[in-house]
């Protein structure tokens, strides 16, 4: 077991009323625009929603950003799960949406229902997301019936970039863009709640967006988009080569790469690490470790009072596990 500080609590801090999608719907409709971010933990979820972004995006991103994979099709369904149902926990009052992996809902639609049901329960989620075209209607429109609610992603669908042979734009001709407009139309007449519109020109973005009566986040398609996405690695600085229409607003990667080094520096230097727990007053100095006193243990003043902090106010936690960009 290991004792670490829980995540800090912002002082004097209201908590928000919480977002839904109603609440999102209603600023689409009302024409102001809202903000969401591609996130994949607990700690960083709850920093998102202090900082008041209205919807969290648990991406198959995960695969490449926080699993080290090649690309977004290896995302694993359970790890998927797990990841949305931890961002649900950390940012409850904030919409989070689950991106469904890739063949977790091509195969046929009783596949697909009982995953997207699966993120809805053990997920938390309050919206899933899938990348389709016009074809999906039927399974947009099944999803819906079941109570399901759905975000049709379209434009670039990074699923289907190997048809591609890379992660291209699109809607860059009439035609293109005359079908990705179509595709809209189709998904939101079969009963989606939200369009997700990723790497078109601004134009038809904007074209989408004027036509939808749901609301439609933006990726690399324009400002006139009811809402916006990026990942937040890619907002903090974190990642080496981000797509094109990312926006660094900090390089929080360098820092990391600062404090590590100097927590290294202090280990080599026996300065990091100290012991922060004093023997038993009965004990002789250099006793065993079993004369290490613990908070809890019978003679420590914490324990009447069930303190089980450190003597700097730390708080334990379950494990110490390795984290994750």
């Amino acid at each position: 077991m290991s004792l670490h500080s829980a995540p800090a609590q912002p002082t004097g801090a209201p908590e928000r009323k919480p977002v839904t999608l109603r609440t999102l719907r209603a600023m689409a409709r009302d024409g102001r625009p809202f903000a969401c971010v591609a996130c994949y933990d607990a700690t960083t979820a709850r920093w998102v929603e202090r900082g008041g972004v209205h919807c969290i995006i648990v991406g198959d991103s995960a695969a490449q950003v926080v699993l080290g994979l090649p690309s977004t099709i290896h995302m694993p369904l359970e790890v998927a799960v797990a990841l949305t149902a931890g961002v649900k926990r950390g940012a409850p009052r904030t919409v989070v949406m689950a991106d469904m992996p890739f063949m977790s809902y091509q195969c046929s639609e009783e596949q697909a229902l009982r995953n997207a049901g699966r993120f809805m329960t053990e997920g938390l989620a309050d919206i899933v997301k899938i990348e389709a075209d016009a074809s999906f209607g039927p399974l947009v429109e099944r999803m819906t019936r079941a109570g399901i609610p759905v975000c049709a992603h379209i434009g670039l669908r990074p699923q289907s970039a190997a048809l591609d042979g890379g992660y291209l734009g699109k809607g860059r001709t009439a035609e293109e863009a005359e079908r990705i407009a179509r595709d809209a139309l189709a998904l939101e007449r079969a009963g989606a709640s939200m369009l997700l519109v990723e790497a078109v020109p601004d134009a038809l973005g904007a074209r989408i967006t004027g036509a939808a009566g749901v609301p439609v986040i933006g990726i690399g398609a324009g400002t006139a988009c009811h809402g916006q996405v990026l990942v937040l690695q890619d907002l903090l600085g974190m990642t080496e080569r981000p797509p094109v229409f990312a926006e660094q607003m900090a390089q929080v990667g360098p820092m990391i790469q600062r404090v590590a080094s100097e927590w290294a520096d202090r280990v080599a230097r026996r300065i990091g690490g100290a012991h922060r727990y004093e023997m038993k007053p009965e004990s002789p100095a250099g006793g065993t470790t079993g004369d290490v006193m613990h908070p809890g243990d019978q003679g420590d003043p914490r324990a009447d009072r069930g303190d089980t902090r450190g003597d700097r106010g730390d708080r334990p936690r379950a494990t110490a596990g390795p984290s994750s960009p």
